[in-house]
């Protein structure tokens, strides 16, 4: 019943009552004698009526209040409750909701943006705690090529490199370190992207077999002075074709190559980059044999900040965001990425891509 039907209910009752009453008096009185005859018993009568009628106009009055202010004040009361402990900072409570009228609706409105409130706070209180962590991992592991920048500066200046090839080796590292230095910045700069949904993407036709050939060639590159070993095999067919973005997909195999490096524990160490046909999509495979990934870490080592074993993988550095923005990128394309691995071992990363078909025009 909603409240409007309440204060109607009880309006017709303030009103009918007394009415009622009064017409049996008044009918009463006609029973009995004449209206000009004004006897004893007549007075008794009307007198034992009135306070009848007072009687019962005090009890339903009585009734008609307290339910007024259960239907009613009750519920403001809570409300105020609640008011005060959002005021105070506090969302841990639960407003009880009694009645399906107007002010319970607005009862069950006021706990539902308390909730959402609540649930705001949370999130917030969580980023706030995860971009601490953040910029703690950025700035741990911009210190460590800063610190070597210095220190091989430092060494041309003070002569230590005496040959043209210490020279060269010196500026190489040093270079290297810078590279590291603006992989990390482009990371941070990438993460905000994600946060605020604005990943810029191209997307393009590829053609599978030039796109991975050029990619490996790259990787292989880079691998070579680091003394890691790449085997790799494309078995798709030369025309397959897929819709991404170049440049972020080859972000997404940068990342899954970068982790595997740095996790890489073993004296021969190896990357095996596959590319499977597999039906209507492309199949990514980067198998490596590094310290492979405890069971009870493989379903969350995607989620934002998650490091395998923290305690002990806190030296080898990273902002934690690597394969939170590989997931992120996959999923914009469409695609997914999952992951398989044995401690001790190694690990292999995998992710799909749909083929590109064509859709043939009718007449």
């Amino acid at each position: 019943m909603n409240l409007k039907t309440k204060l109607i209910i009880t309006f017709g009752v303030v009103m009918a009552v007394p009415l009622f009453l009064i017409s049996i008096v008044f009918i009463g009185f006609i029973s009995m004698q004449p209206a000009e005859v004004a006897t004893p018993q007549t007075k008794e009568f009307l007198g034992e009526m009135l306070l009848s009628v007072l009687l019962i106009m005090a009890m339903t009055s009585a009734f008609l209040i307290v339910w007024i202010y259960r239907s009613i004040l009750n519920p403001i009361e809570t409300m105020k409750k609640a008011t005060r402990n959002i005021r105070d900072g506090n969302l841990d409570f639960e407003m009880e909701i009694e009645d399906n009228d107007e002010i319970g609706e607005l009862c069950a409105d006021f706990e539902e943006m308390r909730l959402r409130l609540k649930e705001s706070t949370e999130e917030r209180i969580a980023f706030d705690s995860q971009s601490k962590e953040l910029i703690s991992n950025i700035s741990h592991d911009l210190k460590t090529p800063i610190t070597a920048i210095k220190g091989y500066v430092e060494g041309l200046l003070d002569g230590v490199a005496d040959t043209p090839e210490k020279q060269v080796k010196y500026l190489r590292t040093i270079y290297n370190k810078a590279n590291d230095m603006d992989r990390l910045i482009n990371e941070l700069t990438f993460y905000s992207k994600i946060d605020t949904n604005r990943i810029p993407y191209t997307f393009n036709k590829i053609n599978v077999k030039e796109y991975f050939d050029d990619c490996i060639e790259d990787i292989g590159l880079e691998l070579s002075p680091q003394k890691i070993g790449l085997a790799y095999s494309n078995q798709v067919a030369d025309d397959v074709m897929v819709i991404a973005d170049a440049e972020q997909m080859k972000r997404v195999i940068n990342n899954i190559v970068s982790n595997s490096v740095k996790y890489m524990d073993k004296p021969e160490k190896f990357i095996h980059i596959r590319v499977k046909d597999v039906g209507d999509f492309i199949q990514v495979e980067i198998e490596d044999n590094g310290k492979g990934i405890p069971t009870k870490d493989q379903p969350y080592i995607f989620d934002r900040f998650f490091r395998s074993d923290a305690s002990r993988n806190s030296s080898k550095g990273g902002s934690g965001i690597g394969l939170s923005i590989v997931h992120k990128i996959m999923e914009d394309h469409g695609g997914k990425v999952w992951v398989t691995s044995k401690e001790g071992i190694g690990t292999t990363m995998y992710f799909v891509l749909r083929k590109y078909q064509e859709v043939p025009v009718g007449e």
